[in-house]
């Protein structure tokens, strides 16, 4: 699992998110309140789901304060009621609301993407599917959008394009067709000894035929099949290689999809389309502020 408040990737996208936000200071707080106010912010759900990005937003305020206390009343991944304090910071106010707006992009949209990819886990609750992401994340987030799939119950897919070898539809036109496509994968990889699983897309009970007749490869992917087709596919396919199906999954299809025998199922929605779960932050009256 992603560590938060040791992953520098995670705490350059913060920086990267500060900078965007406070530019050269927060001119309205810095204006209103006295240099040593003190005080604390409570972190309220505004409606039920499951909160995600507590260690993120922690490792956030550690960024623009360290004196900054930082307490969470649950650990990411635990549902929320509407009207729960799920953290609280404390210490210097300009500090705080310097981090708010950012806090709360990130907690909103995280917990917004685990939300929803708990809603999909539990529709295939009982079946052998996992519910797996896309690279179809917010541009420079991806690592926040995928650790909120997984703390959502679901499995990430790569990460990018040096994880795995992902042959689709344009590779296949380039190369000519899936044999080739497949052959000259397999020839590169071995030139270059690199260990990488290889999936293919599938955009036929054929084309899956047609991949079954390769060695190394790991994971078919069947896009876009009807239900009877993917029962067909995975009938053929034997578990001899993971199956995955991909394509218009929605909460209203996905358990019958799941009910194929598929290993997995990519959602692309997860990450491309979630809606935030609304989460604010309500300052307690400071001890200090300007006359």
């Amino acid at each position: 699992m992603i560590d938060p408040l040791n992953d520098s990737r995670i705490s350059r996208i913060l920086e990267e998110a500060l900078l965007e936000d406070v530019g050269m200071g927060d001119v309205t707080t810095e204006g209103i309140l006295l240099p040593d106010a003190i005080g604390r912010g409570d972190i309220i759900a505004k409606e039920p789901g499951l909160i995600a990005g507590l260690d993120v937003v922690h490792t956030l305020f550690q960024i623009v304060d360290r004196e900054l206390l930082f307490t969470q009343y649950m650990n990411d991944g635990s549902a929320v009621a509407r009207s729960a304090r799920v953290a609280s910071v404390e210490g210097n106010l300009v500090s705080i609301l310097k981090c708010e707006r950012t806090a709360l992009n990130i907690l909103q949209r995280m917990s917004g993407i685990a939300t929803l990819t708990r809603k999909f886990v539990d529709a295939v609750n009982g079946t052998r599917a996992k519910i797996t992401d896309t690279r179809k994340t917010a541009p420079g987030l991806r690592i926040l959008d995928k650790l909120a799939v997984k703390i959502g119950g679901g499995v990430n897919h790569r990460f990018g394009l040096d994880d795995m070898v992902l042959i689709k539809d344009n590779h296949v036109a380039a190369a000519g067709s899936i044999d080739a496509a497949i052959d000259r994968c397999l020839a590169f990889l071995s030139a270059k000894k690199y260990q990488l699983r290889i999936e293919v897309e599938a955009t036929s009970v054929e084309e899956v035929g047609m991949v079954l007749r390769h060695t190394g490869v790991h994971r078919i992917m069947l896009d876009n099949f009807s239900t009877d087709e993917m029962r067909r596919a995975v009938e053929l396919i034997g578990h001899s290689v993971e199956v995955e199906a991909s394509g218009n999954v929605s909460l209203q299809s996905v358990r019958a999809i799941a009910e194929t025998g598929v290993d997995f199922i990519s959602v692309g929605a997860l990450t491309h389309s979630p809606r935030a779960l609304d989460i604010s932050l309500d300052l307690a009256p400071p001890s200090s502020q300007r006359p």
